[in-house]
């Protein structure tokens, strides 16, 4: 990010005067029906339009790009549609395509990429997020990539979705190679810290299976929920991270179609009314101290061993697939007070990262010491930038998986018994 910074302040600024931006869900750009999509193959290019790529009045230079409206699926495997930003590059031409996936952590489309990139007005508890993405967007092409940003959470906002954002991410590099008339040896790196990771992740993840033919070099991802049900353990109560509990509520009910209200307290139905059209800078700090306890009724007050959320957290579980990453991996976390960044768990990524050493899948962990959440995504932002730099320089990678300790189990959570009922005919 302080990389993403400079190259902005760099950059040549211009302020046109560009008529606001419609929110996506008022922007007929972004419509699509399911059944329409049905028999459309997943990254087929639906819709396509120039856009100014860019905030201006931030000091920001504005770019030239395109927006496209892909086809893709969403968590549940159904026909769904998403958009993706592009931009190409600026700078000397080197080859490389970044899918660089945003942390907009959002429930509400004003912090989705495509508008927050057009200078879409981010609103205060967003904008400084949404002005550091898009210098870092702009400086990533003008050193000669194209980029693609998709929309990775759809146009119904599926955040912490992991397949969907995965494949929509995936989905977003067959869509930008088509309409750039890229050839299939295309080399293409993942970059995504945080929230961004959770595309990053999925995708590489993922790509064995539903996307062979891509030819990812690397991914760098940084900052990475590995296991939802630690992550929320690790935040209960927490003065700073606290808010995202309720925000991951309303999505496990968007995504999967879980019916939290069930099990939702009167004070917890009130906090998701109030996050469910937020973003994370919006809700996050808001709950200081909040407790998961205070979001459930009281005979739910062992969150996790309701079934239903049991078992999609265990679905959410990062390296649970079939599949193993292709691709040489950057992992990046912080370690602020010996668990983690104080969201992100540095036991969990390594053990992630264990993982795929084991299935022979080369991994490079690098922990930042002493760093939180924000400081440490400052550090890993120029390493991950360096790291693709060499992956699609073609030089040689060997990961340090003999270095990294055995981290902390991602077993699945137990599921209790369903009871049964014995129904009278």
């Amino acid at each position: 990010m302080a990389v993403a910074v400079a190259l902005a302040l760099a950059l040549p600024t211009a302020a046109p005067s560009q008529a606001a931006v419609p929110r996506p869900h008022e922007d007929p750009f972004y419509a699509w029906s399911a059944s329409a999509l049905q028999d459309v193959p997943r990254g087929t290019v639906l819709r396509s339009r120039p856009v100014t790529v860019g905030v201006p009045g931030a000091g920001q230079g504005v770019v030239p790009g395109v927006q496209l409206l892909y086809r893709t699926q969403d968590e549940q495997g159904r026909p769904s549609a998403t958009v993706t930003t592009v931009l190409n590059p600026t700078g000397p031409v080197n080859g490389g395509l970044v899918a660089y996936l945003s942390f907009y952590d959002a429930l509400g489309d004003q912090c989705s990429p495509s508008y927050t990139l057009q200078g879409g007005d981010p609103g205060a508890s967003n904008s400084q997020l949404a002005v550091t993405e898009a210098g870092l967007v702009v400086g990533l092409a003008a050193q000669g990539y194209a980029v693609t940003v998709p929309d990775f959470e759809g146009t119904d906002l599926h955040w912490v979705a992991g397949h969907e954002s995965g494949w929509s991410t995936l989905d977003s590099i067959r869509a930008t190679e088509s309409y750039l008339g890229m050839p299939a040896s295309q080399k293409v790196g993942l970059f995504g810290y945080s929230g961004g990771s959770i595309a990053g992740e999925w995708a590489a993840e993922l790509a064995p299976s539903y996307a062979p033919e891509l030819n990812l070099v690397g991914a760098a991802v940084g900052g990475l929920p590995v296991h939802l049900a630690h992550n929320l353990k690790y935040v209960n109560g927490s003065a700073s991270w606290s808010g995202v509990m309720p925000a991951v509520l309303v999505s496990l009910a968007r995504a999967f179609g879980i019916k939290v209200n069930k099990y939702a307290s009167r004070y917890g139905k009130q906090v998701m009314a109030e996050v469910q059209d937020q973003c994370i800078g919006s809700f996050n700090g808001n709950y200081p101290g909040l407790k998961v306890q205070q979001l459930v009724k009281k005979k739910y007050h062992r969150f996790l061993k309701i079934r239903p959320i049991a078992k999609t957290i265990n679905k959410l579980i990062m390296g649970s697939t079939p599949g193993t990453p292709q691709t040489p991996l950057f992992f990046g976390v912080g370690d602020h007070d010996g668990t983690g960044d104080d969201v992100m768990i540095k036991g969990d990524v390594q053990g992630l990262a264990k993982e795929y050493c084991g299935q022979g899948a080369p991994v490079q962990l690098k922990v930042y010491q002493g760093a939180d959440h924000t400081t440490a995504g400052l550090q890993f932002f120029p390493e991950a930038m360096a790291f693709l730099g060499q992956r699609f320089a073609g030089l040689p990678f060997t990961g340090n998986c003999d270095q990294i300790p055995p981290g902390n189990s991602l077993a699945p959570l137990k599921l209790r018994k369903k009871k049964r009922h014995h129904h009278a005919h």
